[in-house]
């Protein structure tokens, strides 16, 4: 069944939306690149987790600068160091997803399969690399994922990172659609806010770091997509729900949101 109320596409987050990414993908990558540059900088889980307040790689490797060594990130090189490093940080993370390091969440295939079967327009909008994208994709999809999607935003195809609304408003300008017609999905407050700035309605579906953070007034807040035996559970709108997110869910949910 394909969607109605004239939601023609749906917009897809990638890190923690896709795939657990962060924690076992991005942090690792980090500080493989941290202890390659010879720098004593190490990100646990917790400390991670807290520099996730900060979209954007290079934008996090800063702030990070800044509290430890105010003086240090002030030199007029060190914005070349972090995009240095953060170079070397996306080889890693690259090589990291080549290996199988990390795979797509519950009901992820599933759904873009449903999606692209029914032919609904399918793109991507995420502050990450796009070499990160294409090497997610085709790691735990194949070559021919990329296909699926008309449009991919990402990394710096817009100067403000989420929780601004540009890459949404980038890739619906690029697909020639209004906000009514998208669906998006994230995982993050600052992703749902971007998506929401830009006129969208979100599903969130949060992961290991963003399960306590607050989405009060997203279409549906769920701990993931679901699979067959293995509901996902949460709410949408205000009302607790447990099922399987697929074509049909989203199409009564847009048809009572509008």
């Amino acid at each position: 069944m394909g969607m109605q109320c004239k939601r023609e596409a749906l917009i897809f987050d990638v890190d923690g939306t896709l795939a657990e990414t962060e924690r076992d993908g991005h942090r690792v990558a980090f500080n493989q690149a941290f202890a390659e540059a010879g720098l004593q900088w190490h990100w646990d889980v917790e400390t991670y987790g807290r520099l996730l307040a900060v979209t954007g790689g290079k934008e996090r490797m800063l702030h990070y600068w800044q509290q430890i060594d105010p003086q240090g990130a002030r030199d007029p090189r060190a914005i070349e160091t972090v995009a240095e490093l953060h170079r070397r940080k996306t080889a890693h993370y690259v090589r990291l997803v080549d290996e199988g390091a990390i795979g797509l969440r519950p009901g992820v295939r599933r759904l873009l399969n449903e999606a692209h079967a029914a032919r609904l327009r399918l793109a991507i909008a995420t502050t990450t690399t796009p070499e990160n994208v294409v090497a997610l994709l085709g790691a735990t999809m194949g070559r021919d994922a990329l296909a699926l999607f008309e449009v991919i935003g990402a990394g710096d195809v817009v100067p403000r990172k989420k929780p601004d609304p540009a890459i949404y408003t980038w890739v619906l300008e690029h697909m020639h659609l209004e906000p009514s017609q998208c669906l998006a999905f994230e995982d993050s407050r600052n992703g749902w806010l971007a998506a929401r700035a830009a006129g969208l309605d979100a599903i969130v579906t949060t992961g290991a770091y963003t399960a306590e953070e607050s989405f009060e007034g997203a279409l549906a807040h769920l701990d993931g997509l679901g699979e067959p035996g293995e509901p996902a559970i949460g709410r949408v709108r205000e009302d607790a729900w447990s099922g399987i997110v697929d074509l049909d869910a989203l199409s009564d949910w847009a048809r009572v949101q509008t």
